[in-house]
């Protein structure tokens, strides 16, 4: 499916995990949440590698370094070596070595993951804006206990011209209480600060794209995520297919109304979407069917769902009620956002 014709979720026939060579999946909200793993994602996981899938983990999340995400993801039971893991970090670190010199000083806002990465293409970390020679500030996610002043440091630097990195704009988190404020909303502080603007590695942007297929070398990749505006539009970017799984930030109204880069290729609700198939979704006279259900955008401005014999419950998967009120939603909108009344509908679903 092209990006053009992303008016409707695909089908497929063959299961997602075989179809793909490489699963690209991200972490926080797709894999685990708030560092306990997310139901289904173990087993699934160890089902998809072994029949012969190749597990990439691509996260916006600067903080940790790749052995520690590995060494977090063995104990939750996914065996990953840390080459598996690809960070916002390290293409960010790839950037900056693109526009300075070897052993240049980068004073870094954030957490040992930046460190790692900026030594591994031979920068040198640095934690003041005093510094000599500073030749770069990057900015990365440092966990809910950065100190304040670590933004003041940045913007210091910033505003004496010293050029402005940032591993990602994510501007939430999901975490184990709820979503928090991200990498993103931290750079917003210093942006405020200095009026400046920061060059950006990670998803949706084309450095993270580059560095994922650079480490994984993947040929026929599926991104999987569970935000339309890094995984989703990142997979749009790259002119990749993508599966959203609905274990994270973005829920069934925001996915109703997402514009045209922000759709994904399929959607599930979690990481069992990638061992089956995907199914049809059909325009019929009145609108779009797909198992059970037909959704339909009415003259009244509203999306209406129906079950087969027009007034049941369409069958035993609401995710099949949702792929199809997707294409009657994005096939409405065409390249603009939906602005139809779904209430009704999704409160049906329960989603």
């Amino acid at each position: 499916m092209t990006r053009q014709s992303r008016t409707s979720p695909a089908a497929s026939e063959q299961s997602l995990h075989q179809a793909y060579d490489t699963a690209l999946l991200d972490l926080d909200g797709v894999v685990y949440a708030g560092g306990e793993a997310i139901a289904h994602a173990v087993d699934c996981l160890a089902a998809a590698r072994a029949d012969g899938m190749h597990l990439a983990y691509v996260t916006n999340n600067a903080l940790r370094t790749p052995d520690a995400v590995a060494e977090h993801l063995g104990e939750l039971g996914i065996p990953t070596e840390a080459a598996e893991v690809i960070t916002s970090a390290q293409a960010v670190a790839r950037l900056i070595a693109e526009q300075v010199e070897p052993g240049s000083k980068v004073l870094v806002i954030g957490g040992d993951g930046l460190r790692v990465a900026l030594r591994e293409r031979g920068l040198v970390p640095v934690e003041s804006a005093e510094e000599e020679g500073l030749a770069a500030v990057v900015q990365g996610y440092g966990g809910p206990d950065l100190p304040w002043g670590r933004f003041a440091e940045a913007s210091y630097a910033v505003n004496r011209g010293v050029p402005w990195f940032a591993s990602n704009t994510d501007l939430t988190i999901p975490g184990a209480r709820g979503i928090a404020p991200g990498n993103g909303a931290a750079v917003e502080v210093v942006r405020i600060a200095t009026g400046a603007e920061p060059q950006v590695a990670g998803k949706p942007l084309p450095p993270m794209h580059r560095e994922t297929v650079l480490r994984t070398g993947a040929k026929r990749p599926l991104v999987v995520g569970d935000r339309l505006d890094t995984d989703i539009e990142g997979a749009f970017n790259g002119e990749v297919d993508s599966l959203l799984v609905l274990t994270g930030v973005t829920d069934a109204e925001q996915l109703l109304r997402a514009e045209p880069r922000h759709r994904p290729t399929y959607v599930d609700r979690d990481l069992r979407g990638l061992l089956t198939g995907q199914p049809e979704v059909e325009p019929v006279a009145e609108g779009f069917r797909c198992g059970g259900w037909t959704a339909v955008a009415t003259n009244g401005g509203v999306l209406e769902l129906r079950g087969q014999d027009g007034e049941g419950e369409g069958g035993e998967d609401p995710l099949d009620g949702l792929r199809a009120l997707c294409a009657a939603a994005w096939t409405a909108a065409g390249d603009g956002v939906c602005t139809l009344d779904a209430a009704k509908a999704l409160a049906r679903l329960g989603l």
